[in-house]
């Protein structure tokens, strides 16, 4: 299919210029000359593939129209467009702004045809596979619905910003189609589910399977009780309908669905609270009949709590409070960890503090034994905990993981924290684990927060002056570097090393193997390296030079002297996608 490409500038030429380059190469091109233009295009007509907007335009310019953009996006329910700045200035200031503000690209003015294509062609098969990843990591595969951590994520905005009905659906004996018909029936039963619940509830709604014959759908503009029954009804008859139809007609299972249900937002607006109230409506449901539904009200609050005396502040403290605060870190069950996280992630945007997310992956060393890597797990837990702050949260996320939330932590720390965490354990344990953690720093202006923490860059340049510089601005942003001085050193480190970096900065013009070659035999190692993104950093300033990087498949093409915001916002944009794949592939 043609790509859809939406250009906006206010100067005629260059629509005209841009629409005859991308219609000649098969590209579906809409030309609009300012950024309300824009933004009424697409809230009336639909979402292009990406957008190429010009900076300096009268009225709307192109900051206010990204900015206003992301908005609509958000109004609509749709996912961000990916933006190219188009601009004729060499600001430093422009460009940091521009990627603080989300936009993939800068195009300079006049443009290079061959170098535009190739850009736009890099920023949508990027954002494709970044789209797709996320898709398929979000995705029940048996059903279509979203999975349990997608749906906590998806319904938790749902929940926060819109009125309905937050439904708990539960299948009622669907454990006998299993057990008489076999699992491969069982499997299309809830796939007809899955469409049932789909053609039932209101259009804008979105559902999700979290167990095995478990959903949760928010119906979205469900108000009145009235409408639960009918959803409730309908969902029954239909179900019964389809598993004759799957089944055969003389099936006798009494196969139902029982609907437990609280209106959002007149309980709250936080999902997990407003699912537990759902789940006790559901119990209620399947304790009295089945193949119903029970509406969330305060009369479901037992008569034992009614009855409760009311406690005093100093009773309740002392009720909530520690015995005694020691000076640990304070360890967490998840359920407990997610409100306190929530807390403070509040607190943080509202005070502007800065804190750190931590996640420890824990992996066995060849040798050890499942049961001392299972005692390794629980020790490490322990060590953390005692190694950390009174003032630092954590919890295990897995029997090998363990998330930490450090408050008041200033960035450039992080690095001689872990090593002082690892060193320790290594002294007092051995080597019977290998500890590997990923970093997020948080603050006021969270959004816009750069992911180079933790990562491993190689960088390949034979002039120190220029080395020292790119090496201090990574290793400053918490980058794990290592420096080459030429093409064969890289090539003899990637052989020689099962542990492949994040990215590769490589310069062009280097003595011996320039940089286009060492890529090219880069690219002949096999398909994991092949796989390593790798990004030009150059003072060749030619269009010549920058195609030919682009067409050898570099990520991205930086001219020297850069700024260090421009560098590492730029590194950033590669190593989300370095990210998204890694942990979806661990999945």
């Amino acid at each position: 299919m043609a790509k859809w490409i939406m250009v906006v500038d206010d100067d005629t030429t260059n629509l005209q210029m841009a629409g005859h380059i991308l219609s000649k190469n098969n590209m579906r091109v809409t030309a609009l000359k300012s950024g309300r233009a824009m933004l009424d295009y697409i809230d009336a007509k639909g979402v292009p593939d990406l957008i190429l907007l010009d900076i300096k335009m009268p009225g709307m310019d192109g900051f206010e129209a990204l900015s206003k953009l992301r908005e609509l996006e958000s109004e609509k329910g749709i996912g961000e467009i990916p933006v190219i700045f188009l601009t004729a200035e060499e600001d430093v200031n422009t460009e940091t702004k521009g990627f603080e503000q989300g936009v993939a690209d800068f195009i300079r003015k006049p443009f290079n045809p061959d170098v535009l294509l190739r850009r736009i062609d890099n920023v949508v098969s990027t954002h494709n596979e970044m789209k797709s990843i996320k898709e398929e990591a979000s995705i029940d595969k048996l059903t279509g619905f979203l999975n349990k951590a997608a749906t906590g994520a998806e319904l938790s905005k749902m929940c926060a910003d819109l009125s309905g009905c937050l439904m708990m659906l539960d299948l009622d004996s669907f454990k006998l189609v299993n057990d008489i018909y076999g699992h491969e029936a069982g499997d299309k039963i809830l796939i007809a589910v899955s469409d049932i619940i789909r053609d039932t509830v209101p259009e804008g709604s979105k559902n999700g399977r979290i167990g095995g014959d478990e959903f949760v759908s928010f119906a979205a503009g469900i108000s009145s009780e009235e409408e639960v029954a009918k959803i409730t009804k309908d969902l029954n008859e239909k179900l019964v309908a389809k598993a004759r139809e799957i089944l055969g007609e003389d099936m006798n299972i009494p196969l139902g669905m029982s609907v437990g249900a609280i209106m959002v937002p007149k309980y709250g607006n936080d999902y997990t609270s407003l699912l537990k109230m759902a789940d006790k409506s559901l119990y209620k449901v399947k304790k009295n009949g089945k193949h119903g539904y029970s509406l969330y009200s305060f009369d479901n609050i037992s008569q034992e709590d009614k009855n409760t005396t009311a406690q005093t502040i100093d009773a309740l403290s002392e009720i909530m409070g520690e015995r005694s605060v020691s000076n640990n870190a304070l360890q967490l069950d998840m359920d407990a960890f997610t409100y306190v996280y929530r807390y403070v992630m509040r607190y943080v945007s509202r005070h502007g503090i800065k804190a750190c997310k931590l996640l420890f992956t824990i992996d066995p060393v060849d040798g050890i034994g499942d049961e001392e890597y299972a005692d390794a797990c629980d020790e490490f837990g322990n060590h953390l905990r005692q190694s950390l702050r009174k003032s630092d949260i954590i919890t295990r996320n897995r029997y090998n993981q363990y998330y930490a939330f450090l408050t008041e932590f200033r960035e450039g720390f992080i690095s001689k924290v872990v090593d002082q965490i690892v060193e320790t354990w290594t002294e007092k344990n051995g080597n019977k684990i290998t500890i590997k953690y990923e970093s997020e720093f948080i603050s006021s202006n969270a959004g816009g927060a750069l992911k180079v923490e933790g990562k491993h860059v190689i960088v390949v340049d034979d002039d120190s002056t220029d080395t020292k510089v790119t090496r201090k601005v990574l290793k400053d942003a918490g980058v794990r570097v290592t420096v080459f001085e030429s093409g064969q050193a890289l090539l003899d480190y990637i052989d020689s090393n099962e542990e492949l970096p994040d990215l590769i900065l490589l310069d062009v013009k280097m003595a011996g193997m320039d940089g286009f070659e060492t890529l090219e035999r880069l690219r002949q190692r096999g398909s994991d390296v092949a796989d390593t993104p790798v990004m030009f950093i150059t003072a060749d300033g030619s269009d010549g030079a920058e195609l030919k990087g682009l067409e050898l498949g570099a990520q991205d093409f930086v001219r020297k002297p850069f700024a260090p915001e421009v560098l590492l916002h730029r590194v950033n944009n590669i190593l989300e996608l370095v990210m998204l794949r890694k942990r979806y592939n661990r999945k």
